[in-house]
């Protein structure tokens, strides 16, 4: 027997089956969102980035589909054109979708760059590979048009060491007492990363809460941003104690309207998703850290997120639009007569 052939006939792991199926609602939810902001975008050189950006959605959950269809495993529901409205009003400027792509790209890359070296089969590899590189394309797009439109968002710069310096003392980690160190390299980055996304969140947010059907998913939505709002404000007095520049909110970005461009049921994944990422990041960056005192803040931060995204899913459940990640077989109840 071939070696092609003997790989074909391999069964999709659990941690196959669990990247291609978070891969799918990502996609399936960005195809959705990419349409309503194409018909709204009146920018046509981020229209161009737009529009490669929904053929890669596209061109995934359709190579998603073909794996499941080989294996007879079940297509999951996502989300479908009953999950947007693309003649709703503008809810957001043409300068916030440059910046959200630019944002959930980075969001991507977590999840495949994470995902490949747990893959064993072959055409599920090849399919994680190609996201990667499709991703690194997209990003490309999005930081020169962002770039020679003048609206990319640099973070700190610091002057250039003067030579190389090796840690003398434990005093180096403190942060709380005594004399603290300036930030790092590192540390700089992920705050600054870290406020970006909370901006990201907190203006999309925003933009939910205003055209949220349910009360109480627009409640969840205020508590949102309140709590991004938080965020942003710990991590940006880090960079000002440093005398370091703090990127600025896209609040102004969201327009008035009130009028739904997406399903409650959408929105809420959204932002659930949102919670995924800001968990993640935070662990990258705290473990990326070296200072107690922003250990503290990261970890204090973490559970805050966690609560909140608890609250999320119970929304999710108590409303049957939490699809179930595929489980194990529950071999005590398979035993039973």
């Amino acid at each position: 027997m071939s070696a092609t052939l003997t790989e074909h006939n391999i069964r999709l792991t659990s941690a196959e089956i669990a990247n291609l199926w978070g891969a799918y609602q990502g996609n399936s939810m960005g195809c959705c969102i990419l349409q309503y902001f194409l018909r709204h975008m009146e920018d046509s050189q981020i229209r161009e980035v737009l529009e490669y950006a929904l053929s890669l959605s596209k061109k995934h959950v359709a190579t998603i589909e073909d794996i499941f269809r080989s294996e007879a495993f079940p297509i999951p529901v996502g989300f479908t054109e009953q999950d947007v409205n693309l003649d709703a009003p503008k809810l957001f400027s043409d300068t916030f979708v440059l910046h959200y792509i630019h944002q959930t790209t980075k969001g991507g890359f977590s999840l495949y760059t994470i995902a490949l070296p747990n893959i064993a089969r072959a055409d599920v590899r090849e399919f994680m590979s190609e996201c990667i590189v499709s991703l690194t394309e997209l990003y490309n797009r999005v930081a020169d048009l962002s770039l020679s439109k003048g609206i990319f968002i640099r973070p700190p710069f610091i002057t250039v060491s003067h030579g190389v310096e090796f840690v003398e003392s434990t005093k180096f980690m403190a942060g709380f007492f005594g004399d603290v160190r300036p930030l790092n390299a590192l540390e700089i980055t992920h705050l600054f990363s870290n406020i970006q996304t909370n901006a990201l969140g907190k203006a999309l947010i925003m933009g939910f809460s205003q055209v949220a059907r349910s009360d109480e998913i627009r409640e969840y939505f205020k508590l949102g941003k309140k709590i991004a709002k938080h965020h942003m404000e710990v991590f940006s007095e880090k960079l000002k104690e440093n005398d370091l520049p703090v990127p600025m909110s896209w609040d102004h970005d969201v327009m008035d309207s009130q009028e739904p461009p997406f399903s409650d049921k959408l929105m809420l994944f959204h932002v659930t998703g949102l919670n995924a990422l800001g968990i993640f990041n935070y662990g990258a960056a705290l473990s990326g850290s070296q200072r107690h005192d922003i250990h503290v803040e990261y970890g204090r931060l973490t559970a805050e997120i966690g609560l909140y995204a608890e609250a999320g899913a119970k929304l999710m459940i108590k409303n049957k639009w939490l699809e179930q990640t595929p489980l194990s077989p529950d071999r005590e109840q398979l035993a039973r007569p």
